[in-house]
Order: C-alpha cells, then sequence, then structure tokens
C-alpha cells in the first residue's frame, strides 16, 4: 500500500517498495463451533508483513513521516526499546533504509526474538528486572540520544504516528474486506502493547460506524490496565509491558477485556494444530478476547473482528511448544474450529 504524501525525496529512500511488503495482509474468515452454536470470527493474518508482524505498519510508518519533517537523516542510528516484534520491524526496515540499529530489550524475551534481531546486524542491549525492565529500556534509549549525535527514537509507546499507522492503513483494510463480504464490523478487540494498534484500527472503524464497539484486551494475570500499574507477570510476549503507554486513551475506548494466558497457549495450540495457522500466544489471547465479546454483545450474530499480531516461529522456546494445563474456566476447551476462508 502507499500511502499519500509522501515527497519525491522520501520516495527516494524506497519506501514505495517498502510499503509494497507492508500491509495489505489477508483477512482470516474462521468458522467454529463454540458450546454447541457455530460461530465466526475476522482476523487480519499479520504475520505476512515483510519482518512477520504487525509492528512492520508502525515502523515504516513512523520513519517515512520522521524522514518527511527532517527528524531523522541518512546515517542516523535508530535505537528503539521494545518487547520484540517492534525490535525486529526496525531491524529489518531501518536496515533496508540503510540505518544502523541499536535495540534495547528486557532480558525476558524469547531467545527467537533476540536471535531475529541480531540477525538484521542490529545490536541489541539487555535489561534485567533490577535495572528497570521496559521503563529502564526506554530510559537508556533516551541516554544515548543525550550522549551521542545522530541519533533518531522512534519512541513507539508515545509517538502518535504509531496510532496514526493503523487508522491509515490496518483499519481501512479490515473496514473494506469485511464490506466486500457484506459484513459490518460490529466490535474490534486486540491485546495492548503500545496501543498504537486498538487506538488506530477503533478511531478508523468508529469513522465508518460511530456504533462500533472497541475493546482492549490484557492478560488476566497481570492487569496493567484494570488496575493503573504494574502487577503480577505474564507469558503473552508483546502486550502489557508494565504500564499504561501514552497514546493509550481508555476513555475512548469500551472495556477492558481479560484473557489468561494459559487459555492463549492452548488457544494457539489449537489454532495451529486443527487449522494450520501458525501464530503466536498473543493470537491465541485476540481469538479468546473475541469470542468474550461476542457473548458481551448478544452471541453468535455479532461480527467481531481482531488481529493474529505474528507467527509461531519466535515461540518455538517458550511455553507455545509445552503441554498447557487446562482449567474448568478456559474457553479454549469448547472451541472446535471448523476451517476458514481468506479475503485479500
Amino acid at each position: 500500500m502507499l500511502v499519500n504524501g509522501i515527497s519525491d525525496s522520501v520516495k527516494s529512500m524506497s519506501f514505495d517498495n517498502l510499503w509494497r511488503v507492508v500491509g495489505q495482509t489477508p483477512l482470516y474468515v474462521i468458522n467454529f463451533h463454540f458450546k454447541g452454536e457455530q460461530r465466526t470470527i475476522y482476523a487480519k493474518f499479520e504475520s505476512s508483513n515483510f519482518s512477520g508482524s504487525i509492528k512492520d505498519r508502525m515502523a515504516l510508518y513512523i520513519l517515512q513521516r520522521a524522514y518527511e519533517r527532517g527528524e531523522i537523516h541518512p546515517g542516523d542510528t535508530i535505537v528503539e526499546a521494545t518487547s520484540g516484534n517492534t525490535g525486529i520491524a526496525f531491524s529489518a526496515i531501518g536496515r533496508a533504509l540503510g540505518h544502523k540499529i541499536c535495540i534495547v530489550m528486557p532480558d525476558w524475551m524469547s531467545r527467537e526474538r533476540v536471535d531475529i534481531i541480531k540477525s538484521f546486524g542490529a545490536d541489541i542491549i539487555s535489561v534485567s528486572k533490577e535495572e528497570g525492565g521496559f521503563l529502564g529500556s526506554i530510559r537508556i534509549t533516551e541516554q544515548i540520544k543525550a550522549s551521542k549525535n545522530n541519533i533518531f527514537l522512534p519512541c513507539q509507546f508515545s509517538n502518535q504516528d504509531n496510532a496514526a499507522a493503523h487508522f491509515m492503513t490496518t483499519g481501512p483494510e479490515l473496514w473494506r474486506q469485511m464490506r466486500d463480504i457484506s459484513i459490518t464490523p460490529d466490535a474490534f478487540v486486540a491485546g495492548v502493547g503500545t496501543g498504537g494498534t486498538i487506538m488506530g484500527v477503533g478511531q478508523f472503524l468508529r469513522s465508518q460506524n460511530p456504533a462500533a464497539k472497541v475493546y482492549p484486551m490484557e492478560p488476566a494475570e497481570s492487569p496493567t490496565m484494570t488496575t493503573g500499574y504494574k502487577v503480577g507477570s505474564h507469558r503473552i510476549q508483546g502486550i502489557s509491558d508494565e504500564f499504561i503507554p501514552v497514546i493509550l486513551n481508555l476513555e475512548e475506548l469500551d472495556d477492558v477485556i481479560q484473557v489468561s494466558d494459559g487459555d492463549s497457549i492452548l488457544m494457539a495450540q489449537k489454532l495451529s494444530q486443527q487449522l494450520g495457522l501458525g501464530v503466536g500466544i498473543s493470537s491465541g489471547a485476540n481469538f479468546i478476547a473475541a469470542i468474550v465479546v461476542q457473548e458481551l454483545l448478544g452471541g453468535k450474530d455479532v461480527n467481531v473482528a481482531t488481529v493474529f499480531a505474528d507467527c509461531n516461529k519466535k515461540y518455538l522456546s517458550t511455553d507455545l511448544m509445552r503441554e498447557e494445563p487446562v482449567r474448568d474456566d478456559y474457553c479454549s476447551p469448547f472451541v472446535e474450529f471448523l476451517g476458514f476462508s481468506v479475503v485479500r
């Protein structure tokens, strides 16, 4: 997808080519039985992006706008704090644009995420819980910026271009794809990392359908949005990063949906084993959240959309590949997938 308003000077940096491999992801129409009822959930399959996740949209859009505003120049080093997918996206897209990359990330992220970032030639600074975790990572990027020249900080947690990327790309794609099959989305739900996806997609859907519901999702084991501060721990990498991001405005959204990490793991496993959809743990969580939203809004006839943010290949060393115990309050045991169709 080519985003309008790209200047001639920025086009020379290959943004046109990169937009051809970022965005325009397929919409999966997933049919399943839940407690005896046949249902459908709609999910954007984001692992088909350039580096394999939804974060490519944000990374490319932020860099494009930064070039247009003169905030980044050829030869600058991109330095970003991340839990993984954003680091991979900036590493791949940054290298494609000729930049050096330095990623600052907590040291408890999956081995695969670290290795993929390194494979793009990026430098990694690991930060322990004792050194501040995610907030410590952000402070380190600010220290690097203050001490060195020619540094660009994307600042994904506070940069409004993050949400704008999804308002300009993900939201319109989802709306058009669902309308192509004569469906109007009643609700959208997604896990919150930076808040960019839920804010951008939500704002676009409501610009088309003011009655649309927009639900942020968080791990039940670490309800940061509900409590307002870091509490507990969870296994859904990429969401609930210890604090409420600046770009997330909960007053503009509907109720927070909580999903257990164990249930999310089981659902991601089931999506892979029954449908061949190799998705990450957050995708399992998003699918469960979509079912919860259907239940809240009246059941099987409610059209709920979500995103499958990335693939399972970044979780091969995690609990996604281990046997997960089933609890009585889980949703996943009651889901039996029937198949899916694809909308381009």
